[in-house]
């Protein structure tokens, strides 16, 4: 049997810059002849992608918003994610369960221990451990003020339902995200992300270096990358 996979999630609120890097940390680690997966949430599957639609444009209550979430979240790890890390792939993920509890918990102000029930219930016995729920190895959370993320959308696309939020909603969410990484130290890295991509990209790459799952000549290999 192949060794277990890598799942590198990325977090953060729109404008932050996560898109913008997830492909090239992608060809980083093909470059060291790993097999990748790039994927997202919500989505990543056929169901879940209709999910997304869902979520992106028609309204609803925050309870609504959560089952959503948390259903396309289990065909995505059932038919994408598990099945990759279980053949040794690194699977890099846009957004996971942090962002439901930073956007439906602490945007929305939903009850974060339904959300943990439902955590629970959506993300558990889809491995060979039944009994494990899935969490990423690790989470990149590029940390941004609402106020720059806003500017840097202003003309790119017209906004969805949830970043046409004020920016109060914005900033409970990276309340949410801060609140989540200082509970979970051991996988979170934060990147402050209003800094130029060059010096983000150090960042994340360094992090990586670190943990040593990629080496350190890895920072060459893509340096301008994003």
């Amino acid at each position: 049997m192949e060794p277990a996979g890598r799942f590198i999630t990325f977090e953060g609120i729109d404008g932050a810059g996560k898109s913008s890097h997830i492909e090239a940390l992608a060809s980083v680690f093909r470059h060291q002849g790993h097999t990748v997966t790039v994927t997202r949430e919500p989505g990543g599957t056929p169901l879940a992608e209709k999910i997304r639609a869902l979520l992106l444009n028609d309204a609803m209550d925050a309870l609504t918003e959560s089952l959503l979430v948390f259903a396309g979240r289990r065909d995505h790890l059932r038919c994408v994610i598990e099945p990759a890390l279980a053949k040794g792939e690194v699977v890099l993920c846009d957004r996971f369960t942090d962002a439901t509890f930073a956007y439906q918990g602490s945007g929305r102000g939903f009850d974060t221990k339904l959300l943990s029930i439902l955590e629970q219930m959506a993300q558990s016995g889809i491995a060979l451990d039944a009994k494990k729920m899935r969490d990423p190895d690790l989470t990149l959370w590029f940390d941004l003020a609402p106020g720059v993320a806003a500017a840097r959308l202003a003309d790119a696309r017209a906004p969805d339902r949830f970043e046409s939020q004020p920016a109060e909603f914005f900033s409970r969410v990276r309340q949410g995200y801060a609140e989540r990484a200082s509970a979970a130290t051991h996988r979170f890295v934060r990147l402050d992300a209003g800094k130029a991509r060059g010096a983000v990209w150090s960042q994340l790459i360094g992090s990586l270096v670190q943990r040593g799952w990629l080496p350190a000549t890895a920072a060459d290999i893509a340096a301008d990358a994003p």
